[in-house]
């Protein structure tokens, strides 16, 4: 079973395994899974353009300098160009990210960095951040967790939970499970998860790649393709600590250093539901 995860690098629904209530049947789904939900609807409506277009900006400026600005030789580059572009990014603003990454223009230089600690509930967190400073992002960060009742922990406290994937996101365009299942299976994918406006087909870190380019040769039309994390260790929270951890993964995503967070909990639709309001 796998559940729907929320990240801001893309502001879609995307899989960060066994992280919430996802029914594959589609039944009684909760959790991580409906809250991504609610924020993939909230984030179409009033799209935060600037916080989504500062973040690629960082991520394709960090892909450039590590692996060079051609996205043909620079697989990283092209993912989080893919990415971009799937998120509304004009192309004026990825070039001038990939330039500052390449140094042809000047700009701030981001490190790569990540952030692990529990949430309300006992709930592991995992965040992937870019930052230009690290004492400010790691200070903000603490506080963040301190206001919100978690704690920061230090490095490995929960990363031995979660798991590296990849993942291809794919334009549903009148597709099916099925239709697109043999193909994905063929690719050398693991799993194919229905989405509200796609699928999300999950492979071992290193097809990646290969799942991708198999499937574009078979005529699908990709969104995106990513790394992300899974995990099968996942956590029930209920009333008031439901609330609180909804609440701390808001702040953690209105953070302009956080990339992406990972989580393992799950929650009841009435929590859910009395958060939503």
């Amino acid at each position: 079973m796998f559940n729907v995860s929320m990240n801001f690098g893309d502001m879609i629904l995307r899989i960060s395994g066994l992280l919430g209530a996802f029914d594959r049947e589609g039944h009684g789904m909760a959790g991580h899974s409906q809250w991504a939900n609610r924020k993939h609807r909230k984030a179409r409506q009033d799209a935060k353009k600037g916080k989504i277009y500062s973040m690629m900006a960082k991520k394709i400026a960090v892909a450039a300098r590590e692996g060079g600005g051609d996205p043909e030789t620079n697989s990283a580059l092209r993912m989080a160009i893919d990415e971009a572009k799937a998120l509304g990014v004009p192309n004026d603003n990825i070039d001038r990210a990939i330039k500052r990454g390449t140094g042809e223009l000047e700009g701030a230089q981001y490190e790569e960095m990540t952030y692990e600690g529990y949430g309300p509930g006992g709930t592991a967190i995992l965040l992937e951040i870019l930052t230009d400073n690290r004492n400010r992002t790691a200070a903000e960060i603490r506080h963040l967790f301190s206001k919100h009742g978690g704690n920061l922990g230090e490095a490995g406290c929960v990363a031995w939970m979660f798991q590296r994937k990849g993942q291809v996101i794919v334009e549903s365009d009148g597709l099916t499970e099925e239709d697109l299942f043999l193909s994905a299976a063929e690719a050398g994918a693991e799993d194919l998860i229905e989405l509200e406006d796609g699928f999300a087909v999950i492979t071992p870190p290193s097809e990646l790649e290969q799942v991708r380019s198999g499937l574009i040769e078979e005529g699908y039309e990709i969104k995106h393709a990513k790394f992300i994390f899974t995990t099968d260790n996942q956590i029930e929270v209920t009333d008031k600590e439901a609330e609180r951890l909804l609440k701390f993964l808001d702040a953690l995503e209105d953070h302009d250093d956080v990339q992406e967070i990972h989580a393992n909990f799950e929650v009841r639709e009435e929590d859910l539901a009395r958060f939503v309001g």
